[in-house]
């Protein structure tokens, strides 16, 4: 069997009915979200996350231009951000603790691809951002990841392994750099 004839094999994870809500979804966060500025509004923005399913405390923010792919598989704590242009690419659960932020343009992603197989199918695993933890901009986290409490994810790293709570990785591939001391 060659290459050519292996992509054929590739069936989407997604039942009709998902990618219907998918859809839904889309349009009503285009529609009734993104058009309001980032310091208004977040009450709605909220309450329209809760509506498809996502768990969403009362102080959480989520910018007009973050993106979340399924708000039925985010939480998020009190405190906690989704700043401007991050993609939330939550095929499986994401979770943000108490007080995370998750920086402008920042990916969160949970899915990935079996390469040793010739259907090449799709593999999910949850993100968790623990409490206090915070993923600076443009930084990539990947499936199966935690941020553990408190740490700092540099800007523009790639994260493919948990990080160890109170410290501070950057990089490519994100390697530690120093332990987080925060206050005196």
């Amino acid at each position: 069997m060659t290459y050519n004839d292996n992509w054929r094999r590739f069936r989407s994870p997604y039942t009709t009915a998902g990618r219907i809500k998918r859809m839904l979804w889309a349009v009503c966060w285009a529609v009734l979200a993104r058009p309001f500025p980032r310091s208004t509004m977040m009450p709605w923005k909220r309450l329209l996350l809760r509506l498809f399913g996502a768990k969403v405390a009362p102080t959480a923010n989520v910018y007009a231009t973050a993106k979340v792919f399924m708000p039925w598989h985010l939480v998020m704590a009190e405190g906690s951000c989704l700043a401007s242009g991050v993609d939330c690419y939550n095929a499986a659960p994401i979770a943000l603790g108490e007080g995370a932020t998750v920086s402008q343009r920042a990916f969160l992603c949970t899915a990935s691809h079996n390469i040793s197989s010739p259907a090449h199918e799709q593999t999910e695993r949850p993100i968790l951002i623990e409490a206090g933890a915070w993923v600076a901009a443009e930084a990539f986290v990947g499936p199966g990841v935690t941020v553990g409490e408190g740490a700092v994810v540099a800007a523009r790293a790639v994260v493919t392994k948990s990080v160890e709570p109170w410290t501070v990785v950057g990089g490519n591939p994100a390697r530690f750099i120093k332990k987080r001391k925060v206050g005196n």
